[in-house]
């Protein structure tokens, strides 16, 4: 008998799917535009899914993801030990820069942070581990796309590329231009184009011939010089390099686990 996608439950999940890249929330009205079904049908689902917590509804009639959503999703990462090797360097890192350094990966056209070590300094990045970003606007997304051919870009965002700030490449042939100096200099960068006064450098992190990964560190332009991008692109490109090493020596299994279950095939 050939299997056919159980339309209920793939509704759920296209609805939570949808709240979990909205960071001010949709309607009713916008949920069922977006996932192209009637309000009359997701109503019940909307309340059950309210029920039981894996959304919130605010004063504005939008929805967002609820705290249930945050346990299950929790439960995933507490069982993936190669998040600790990661973990590990990160925080050599930040005590080589003193800035914030974070792990992402690619989910679609975002990145998905998986891991954060803050920052000592009392003026810092403030983000959060489970955040979706566009990844054309970021240090690490631009690292996991550097493997995308043009037109695999194009493919990817056919709607383009959208500003999130003034400073948001959104030509298709520079960004892709970009990501190609990227490779050829080992290491990314973000100059205010997720966020006004930030600066993120990202290195990507290679399993099998293929970007798993991407470690990032952020630092605001007014602690921003010449010796501290640097001294960050160094620790970066070290923990890089002991990392890949790791994977390849120990021959760690779970690692298929953590790339197949995120990682976007480039095209």
């Amino acid at each position: 008998m050939p299997y056919t996608t159980h339309r209920p439950t793939a509704r759920v999940l296209d609805i939570m799917q949808l709240l979990s890249t909205s960071k001010e929330g949709c309607s009713l009205t916008e949920i069922a535009t977006a996932i192209s079904v009637p309000k009359s049908t997701i109503v019940p689902i909307i309340r059950t899914l309210c029920e039981r917590r894996f959304i919130t509804q605010h004063g504005s009639n939008k929805y967002t993801v609820g705290i249930s959503a945050l346990i299950v999703g929790s439960a995933c990462l507490q069982d993936m030990d190669i998040l600790e090797l990661f973990k590990a360097q990160m925080k050599r890192i930040v005590n080589a820069t003193s800035e914030a350094c974070q792990l992402g990966v690619l989910v679609g056209g975002d990145v998905l942070y998986l891991a954060k070590e803050e920052s000592p300094e009392p003026i810092r990045l403030i983000s959060f581990v489970g955040k979706r970003l566009p990844a054309y606007s970021t240090a690490i997304g631009k690292a996991l796309l550097s493997e995308y051919t043009l037109q695999g870009l194009q493919t990817l965002y056919p709607q383009g590329l959208a500003p999130v700030t003034e400073r948001t490449c959104t030509d298709f042939n520079h960004f892709y231009d970009e990501c190609q100096q990227g490779k050829t200099l080992g290491y990314f960068t973000d100059k205010e184009e997720i966020s006004p006064g930030i600066n993120c450098f990202s290195v990507p992190l290679a399993y099998h011939g293929h970007y798993i990964a991407a470690m990032s560190v952020s630092i605001p332009s007014f602690r921003l010089t010449e010796e501290k991008k640097e001294k960050t692109i160094d620790a970066l490109k070290t923990s890089k390099e002991k990392l890949e090493h790791t994977f390849t020596e120990l021959n760690i299994n779970d690692i298929d686990f953590f790339a197949k279950s995120f990682q976007s095939q480039p095209i």
